[in-house]
């Protein structure tokens, strides 16, 4: 009985230290998950489900059955790792109501999955890898587009996390008609084009750049417009990294020189 009753006094502190010991290891491999809901404010127009990955945050649209927006923080470290394309990549996401977003309703449409936060940022660990294919973290993009200018920008990305160390991104999709091209048979709809902003928060040299590319055949002349982070949010309709102070905020908001963040080119 006296074993017993000690057991019933010291369970809590058992229980207690368990889970401080799992959040803890959760937050040294997802250092997001308390931070991403603030890189968009919420949205008042829009259906939005917050979903949390190890990786990258979602915010899911039911309507359009695609994200709204996907937001990470890329680090130097996350840049590369041993991590493979799982086989049968592509999975459904179950925790989203139906009707959802399949794997066939792509097939034989022309358009790729189009990653928004991308593989090549989730090489660093095998389930973070399986995760970036979920389909919610797609939307139907133009072939060309996906392997050509999107991966560039994707590319630059990496180049800048291991120049800053870190910086935080948030793309998305863009529906500017009201009337949509449809896929598969639950006839999700095709964007006319996407968002990607970017940003590199040092209170001592904050920067930022905004890209919109159409979701055509991606030819830099005429699909690509780099644009400030405040004329993306004029266009897209939301506010991104709403917790800066204004003065930083202005700072990475106004500016739509690519040099800032070095030399790289974007063909």
């Amino acid at each position: 009985m006296t074993l017993l009753k000690t057991l019933y006094r010291i369970a809590p502190l058992l229980v207690g230290a368990a889970l401080s010991f799992i959040l803890g290891a959760c937050a040294s491999v997802s250092p997001q998950t308390s931070a991403a809901l603030s890189y968009v404010a919420p949205l008042a127009d829009h259906p939005e489900q917050i979903l949390l990955r190890t990786a990258y945050t979602t915010s899911y649209n039911r309507d359009t059955r695609q994200p709204n927006w996907v937001a990470w923080t890329l680090t130097a470290e996350h840049t590369d790792g041993n991590a493979k394309r799982p086989q049968n990549a592509w999975h459904d996401d179950h925790e989203v109501p139906e009707p959802r977003a399949y794997y066939y309703d792509y097939k034989g449409s022309g358009y790729d999955h189009g990653h928004m936060c991308p593989a090549g940022d989730c090489k660093w660990d095998a389930d973070v890898m399986y995760e970036s294919f979920l389909m919610t973290n797609c939307c139907p993009q133009n072939r060309n587009l996906n392997s050509g200018l999107w991966n560039q920008i994707e590319m630059s990305c990496r180049q800048w996390a291991k120049r800053y160390g870190e910086i935080v991104i948030v793309c998305g999709p863009i529906f500017f008609n009201s009337d949509h091209d449809t896929i598969g048979p639950h006839r999700i709809p095709v964007p006319e084009a996407f968002f990607k902003v970017i940003a590199y928060l040092d209170p001592n040299n904050p920067i930022g750049i905004g890209f919109i590319c159409r979701n055509t055949d991606g030819d830099r002349k005429k699909d690509l417009y780099t644009n400030t982070i405040a004329q993306v949010e004029r266009i897209t309709g939301f506010s991104f990294f709403p917790d800066l102070d204004p003065e930083m905020a202005a700072k990475i908001k106004n500016n739509d020189d690519m040099s800032v963040f070095g030399n790289e080119r974007i063909r």
